[in-house]
């Protein structure tokens, strides 16, 4: 949860010109931060003085001073991210984060629509991207492939009664059309509840 945590304050902390975290942070009246060689070059090779980020014009050039706050809290979060939890890191048994690179991270979630395995940190957009919302996650599994259909690439979600088969949905629409379907959860309970 921590390294969450920190995936999102270090995107908060994030310079909008040259999008990397903010170095020598300064804030300007309208309330947006950036680095101050950034801003300063942005400006010098310009007629006038306003915001990158909501574009306030300025009549005359504001005195940049460094937010020393912020650039302290800066600092934290960079101590923060170069010392990892050794205790998060995938060992024998676990799976592991497909997009860490180096030491890989033991995987939180798996998504059964990128399909990957991902630790808490590389999880985070898909709770944040309005298009990764509806992705299919699962508890971490390191069989991902096959719950995939090997024609289509997507996850088997739907059981054909008729061929005694899991299926995607394109196999659904194509192949077993007209067939009796149902979803894979649906038949999963029916077999335990039947002893199956």
């Amino acid at each position: 949860m921590a390294e969450a945590l920190l995936f999102v304050l270090q995107n908060k902390f994030t310079c909008s010109v040259c999008l990397d975290t903010l170095t020598d942070p300064v804030s300007l009246y309208c309330g947006h931060s950036f680095c101050l060689k950034c801003l300063t070059d942005c400006w010098d090779q310009s007629q006038e003085c306003s915001c990158p980020q909501c574009r306030h014009t300025f009549t005359t050039r504001p005195e940049l001073n460094r937010n020393t706050l912020l650039n302290e809290v800066i600092k934290k979060l960079k101590k923060m991210a170069l010392s990892p939890p050794s205790k998060n890191y995938a060992g024998p048994g676990d799976v592991e984060c497909d997009a860490c690179t180096g030491m890989k991270l033991r995987a939180m979630k798996s998504c059964l629509t990128c399909p990957a395995s991902y630790c808490q940190t590389h999880l985070q957009p898909h709770f944040e991207i309005a298009a990764w919302k509806d992705h299919k996650l699962v508890d971490p599994d390191g069989n991902l492939k096959e719950k995939l259909c090997v024609k289509h690439q997507k996850s088997l979600e739907i059981f054909c009664k008729t061929d005694d088969t899991c299926i995607c949905t394109m196999c659904g629409v194509t192949e077993h059309n007209g067939h009796k379907m149902v979803k894979l959860e649906t038949e999963k309970e029916e077999k335990e509840v039947s002893g199956v």
